[in-house]
């Protein structure tokens, strides 16, 4: 028994320098966290939340298993949320940032700004569909950012 120990700690230790080499290749193609590595990330334009301006410029078109980020913008002119359950569902959070404090929910259907503030929002895209956020009770089509998720 103290033998085979001997030869496995010989064996690996032979195998270290080895190791250590393949470690400086990333070659494999995953990176370093997978679908949260950098080359999977995409930033998404702000959602710029304020009385009677646009929420966006135009329609997100989202590629299931791809990951993005998003700030929301609100400049304090007036108490306004967003809502998309649907969309919030559809996706998977990783971390909804607020000013340095680093928020993982296990689930989402509103987020509402009381003052001026800024919020980033990291995310899976999962389910394919068609989605929206938009501020609540608002018929506008600037009040609404159409999402689809391919």
């Amino acid at each position: 028994m103290i033998r085979t120990l001997a030869t496995i700690a010989a064996m690996a230790a032979l195998a270290l320098p080895a190791m250590a080499d393949d470690d400086d290749d990333d070659d494999d193609g995953f990176g370093l966290a997978g679908i949260l590595s950098a080359s999977n990330k995409e930033d998404l334009e702000p959602i710029q939340l304020g009385a009677g301006i646009p929420l966006t410029t135009a329609p997100w078109v989202l590629e299931s298993g791809k990951y993005y980020e998003f700030e929301i913008q609100g400049d304090g002119s007036q108490e306004l949320a967003l809502v998309g359950p649907e969309f919030f569902r559809a996706i998977w959070i990783d971390e909804i940032v607020v000013e340095g404090l680093e928020i993982r929910p296990l689930g989402v259907d509103s987020i509402e700004f009381d003052e001026a503030g800024e919020m980033e929002i990291g995310f899976v895209a999962i389910k394919p569909g068609s989605y929206y956020l938009k501020i609540p009770g608002s018929t506008g089509e600037t009040q609404r950012v159409e999402i689809t998720i391919e």
